[in-house]
């Protein structure tokens, strides 16, 4: 009957309704379940990715070592090199922002040629932290009795480094007029003098003199290995030709790049 047939359709189409409308709950149901599941996750990686900021943070422990940059050679020094120290400066307050234990950085007997460069071409530099920059000559800032000066003329050769003295590196650039006139100044002025032990783990192509930034990471990196030879070698630049005493030293392994490193020398190794 056209009657019955009618009624039957009309309850088949509620029922197929009913069974999308069931269908679609589910898949919504799921849907949600998932969502939620991909929130939790998020928030554990999230809570993770923060543990382990954390976790580097607690593993920076500053040092007490006191680190000096002697910047009282200025008028012994042309524009061009009094550049290059400003660069070797940069770099290690660079390096040191972000070692795993930094030092107390000092720039001493900071003013004249240096000071006018920084000013014009690193305005930034009033705003460095965790750096004493100061007028004063470090003499005046640091008892004797603690005041190491680092010089490749040294006959004493450094074994360990006292994390209570104030080790000071000669912010001179071209030592070739200048020679020996770190280690004159620390006897003169009846200091502590030292050189690195470079000698004793490394042979060189060249002179045995280093930059001021060289000078200053390979400190970093003694603190954070307690290894010099590591030190030594995970921060001298292939242009000076180093390797382990001992080793045979390939030249061609060594070739200069040709490109001249900007850090040009000190004689504080």
């Amino acid at each position: 009957m056209p009657g019955v047939h009618v009624q039957e359709a009309k309850e088949e189409a509620v029922e197929a309704e009913a069974v999308g409308s069931a269908e679609r709950s589910t898949e919504k149901r799921k849907e949600k379940r998932q969502k939620r599941k991909l929130e939790r996750q998020s928030k554990l990686d999230s809570s993770s990715e923060g543990n382990d900021r954390k976790c580097m943070r607690r593993e920076v422990v500053p040092s007490t070592l006191r680190l000096i940059v002697d910047c009282s050679f200025d008028d012994l020094m042309v524009l061009k090199d009094v550049k290059k120290l400003h660069k070797q400066i940069q770099r290690c307050y660079a390096e040191n922002r972000k070692a795993f234990h930094p030092v107390q950085f000092y720039l001493t007997s900071h003013g004249g040629q240096l000071k006018t460069n920084m000013n014009e071409n690193d305005k930034g530099w009033v705003n460095w932290k965790d750096i004493q920059i100061r007028t004063e000559h470090y003499s005046e800032l640091i008892k004797k009795e603690d005041l190491v000066y680092l010089t490749s003329d040294s006959p004493d050769v450094l074994r360990e480094l006292d994390e209570k003295k104030a080790y000071v590196i000669g912010g001179l650039v071209d030592h070739n007029h200048h020679k020996g006139i770190t280690y004159k100044k620390a006897v003169e002025q009846g200091i502590g003098h030292a050189q690195l032990p470079l000698g004793n783990f490394v042979k060189m192509n060249s002179r045995k003199v280093l930059a001021v930034n060289h000078v200053f990471e390979i400190i970093l990196a003694y603190l954070e290995k307690r290894d010099w030879k590591e030190a030594f070698f995970s921060v001298l630049p292939q242009r000076k030709g180093a390797v382990p005493l001992g080793e045979a030293n390939d030249s061609s392994k060594h070739a200069l790049s040709g490109k001249e490193d900007e850090d040009n020398d000190s004689d504080s190794s």
